[in-house]
């Protein structure tokens, strides 16, 4: 039996938003240590590059750790690969997932069943906080390339993520058009 209950939180974090790190946040309570997993699927195009977004996760995490310094530590990773491997690499003993609707519910149940199979790896679902039930870094991403003010994203992004989102859009526009695709 394993000492300690490691978590691996795995995602493209592409934006991270305010429900990534409720996620975090409640995962620091519930296991021993948490290690957001900054994925690559090479079948969805990023806007924001792994060191990015790794750059960004470790920022914010920090401040959650400093906020609320008895829960679980978190370390932020990048990884590529499946996200088992990863996570047995990493000593974990669970994936935590974040579940906004009963869409990301059929979905994971199905990869929880194969993770568990696979790799004799569980899965740990956590619910979205209402707030957070219909955010998703696709629709953050769709509003940067659409939007002109970025200010209504606050609700959803962290600010710095807000003003990372503003300076991708000035040095490339057209990328951010290509994603919405």
């Amino acid at each position: 039996m394993p000492t300690s209950h490691i978590a691996v939180y795995p995602g493209s974090f592409d934006p991270p938003t305010y429900g990534h790190l409720d996620v975090i946040e409640r995962g620091r309570r519930i296991f021993d240590r948490i290690v957001v997993g900054v994925g690559r699927n090479p079948e969805k195009a990023t806007l924001f590059t792994g060191e990015e977004r790794i750059a960004m996760l470790q920022t914010l995490t920090d401040e959650l750790c400093r906020r609320e310094p008895d829960a679980a530590p978190v370390e932020v990773l990048g990884f590529e690969g499946l996200t088992v491997d990863f996570a047995k690499s990493a000593h974990a003993t669970v994936l935590l997932r974040g579940i906004r609707n009963l869409s990301d519910l059929q979905y994971e149940v199905q990869q929880a069943v194969t993770n568990r199979e696979l790799a004799a790896l569980e899965t740990a679902f956590v619910v979205a906080g209402q707030s957070f039930a219909y955010t998703s870094s696709a629709l953050i991403k769709q509003i940067t390339a659409m939007g002109d003010d970025l200010s209504v994203l606050t609700s959803m992004c962290p600010p710095m993520v807000i003003e990372q989102l503003r300076a991708k859009k000035a040095q490339n526009p057209e990328l951010l058009r290509s994603l919405r695709s």
